[in-house]
């Protein structure tokens, strides 16, 4: 998998690189700043982006702005959004914008290496990941949207959040994918998703769960 980095922190920057190139990837280029990502990937086209949220000139929204750019001008390229800070508003985003793709991981992930290699597999396969951290939070709050939900249901859907497929959530609650595919079915009907393709059906039920939070 072909992937270019771009922090200006160069210790993380060329720490996640090392980290990455130990693991069999292809790091094709690290950039300090929004306009030399930009440049790499018109150069390499890569599989994955990974992308500080905050970068020069303004440290404020150019990870967002450039995410938001790159997978409009190259659709073919994912991008994961990293940031130091739990802001579900960012995930929010980049799920509306672009639901297929994109993701949004705290920094503090990518010292973990199944974590970061997960995101990017799923990533590479077309899926939105976001932030386990996001989901835990908001499942300590209360939601007046979701209140028709059973446990069971919020728990299948803070996995949804996450990204995850049926399977992935069948694995990690120990359910059937039957059973999966059933609390799936009455989380969106009680959600009023019901008439359109489960895939969108399942973004939309996403963004009512982390919308929660802003």
């Amino acid at each position: 998998m072909r992937v270019v980095i771009a922090d200006d922190e160069v210790l993380l920057r060329e720490g996640v690189a090392r980290l990455l190139t130990e693991e069999g990837y292809d790091v094709v280029g690290t950039a300090r700043d929004a306009s030399e990502l930009e440049q790499i990937v018109r150069a390499t086209s890569p599989d994955v982006a990974l992308v500080d949220i905050r970068m020069p000139p303004t440290h404020t929204d150019e990870g967002i702005v450039a995410a938001r750019r790159l997978r409009s001008t190259h659709p073919s390229t994912a991008v994961l959004v990293l940031s130091h800070h739990l802001d579900s508003r960012y995930a929010v985003e980049l799920l509306e914008t672009f639901p297929c793709g994109a993701g949004y991981l705290l920094k503090e992930r990518v010292s973990d290496v199944a974590v970061l290699t997960d995101a990017l597999s799923r990533l590479a396969r077309g899926e939105c990941v976001v932030d386990p951290s996001i989901v835990a939070r908001l499942m300590r709050r209360p939601r007046d949207e979701l209140a028709a939900l059973t446990a069971r249901e919020r728990e299948v859907l803070g996995l949804i959040a996450e990204g995850r497929s049926n399977g992935a959530i069948s694995a990690r609650l120990h359910l059937s994918q039957k059973t999966v595919e059933a609390h799936v079915s009455h989380l969106l009907a009680k959600l009023g998703l019901e008439d359109s393709p489960e895939d969108h059906r399942r973004v939309l039920a996403a963004l009512a769960y982390l919308r929660s939070a802003i």
